[in-house]
């Protein structure tokens, strides 16, 4: 038998990997704002983590409770989102190519500014000709189609009526002869397009001007076909009679009562300059009041009451229309207007 044998006399041994470690961990945070008046931050609660590490490839970050979110860049940003001054507990990980970590916290004050209503829909008029037929719908016609008091114009959608131009919504009434008519204006509205329930409305526009002209800035239930009128609720954030040219007015028409009767009021201002400057129309509807402004400032509101509780309307959605009439029948048109413009500069609903 022939034997051999290795000349070293040792066997090869498998080397075990060393540990990678990370250290000098640190941790950056900036408050998006922060100055020496400001030191939390600038309301918006927006924060940027920077963290290094000797021997890190990845690293991982902890907000509070929240799960954790890592990266290979050492960078992290946040929102904080809780409303005034909250403290934050920062947490930072650093992971080595073997899986060995370390960690480090910082705790961090940070202001968030109340953010108050959102703006939901609305329109600029930034676009040339007609308005955006994805907002806005027409009513066409007289009165005979279900609507008017006694109003004069037929309501059409052509351009000699409605427009968009410089930045404005044109709503133009017009004396002339037009399918029986004497004269022509424009009646948009939003029904089937939008509707809301609870929120604010603005609407900056400059009113028309002549005896007859009868300009409005209002909603109806969007209900109404199911359940007629005044059982939908009626708001008129803005109504102007040419015949008492400075006076701007608001009402609320329910079953209960339609304008001003019994306890009820109607909001009345004078505005003397309402044909040549913007002046901006406001309604406030929360589910117990409605509130009118001009300008911002308070005018008029109208709350439920004994009364009126069981047939109060305004807990439903209800659409936006813009339109300018022509006569009532309550008054009549001076013989000599020929034309006047409504304009809009914009409207805005905020919740």
């Amino acid at each position: 038998m022939i034997m051999s044998c290795s000349s070293s006399g040792d066997e090869p041994k498998n080397e075990e990997p060393q540990n990678s470690i990370p250290t000098n961990l640190t941790l950056q945070i900036n408050i998006l704002g922060s100055d020496i008046s400001n030191i939390n931050g600038d309301g918006s609660g927006y924060i940027t983590c920077n963290a290094t590490a000797t021997n890190a490839v990845s690293y991982g970050f902890k907000v509070g409770s929240d799960a954790e979110v890592k990266n290979t860049t050492g960078t992290f940003n946040y929102t904080c989102t809780k409303e005034g001054l909250n403290d934050y507990i920062i947490t930072v990980f650093a992971y080595s190519s073997t899986g060995n970590a370390i960690s480090d916290f910082k705790k961090i004050t940070v202001f968030v500014a109340e953010k108050g209503p959102q703006l939901i829909w609305s329109d600029e008029f930034d676009s040339k000709g007609f308005p955006d037929v994805t907002k806005w719908g027409y009513d066409i016609g007289t009165g005979a189609n279900g609507w008017g008091n006694g109003e004069k114009q037929y309501y059409t959608n052509r351009t000699e009526n409605v427009k968009v131009e410089n930045g404005v919504l044109k709503i133009i009434a017009k004396k002339e002869n037009y399918q029986g008519s004497e004269y022509t204006s424009a009646r948009l509205l939003t029904k089937g397009k939008f509707d809301f329930t609870y929120g604010r409305v603005d609407v900056r526009a400059k009113l028309p001007t002549g005896t007859g002209t009868w300009p409005a800035i209002w909603m109806l239930g969007a209900n109404i076909d199911t359940v007629g009128w005044p059982a939908c609720g009626e708001i008129d954030i803005m109504e102007h009679w040419g015949y008492n040219p400075a006076v701007i007015s608001s009402a609320t028409h329910t079953p209960s009562c339609s304008g001003g009767c019994g306890n009820t009021k109607v909001g009345e201002t004078t505005i003397a300059d309402y044909s040549t400057e913007f002046h901006v129309y406001s309604v406030e509807w929360t589910a117990n009041e409605l509130k009118f402004f001009i300008d911002d400032v308070y005018k008029y509101s109208y709350k439920p009451s004994v009364i009126n509780n069981s047939t109060w309307p305004y807990n439903a959605a209800q659409f936006l229309i813009l339109n300018v009439a022509m006569g009532g029948s309550w008054f009549t048109i001076d013989p000599n207007f020929t034309e006047s413009v409504m304009e809009v500069d914009y409207v805005r609903v905020y919740q």
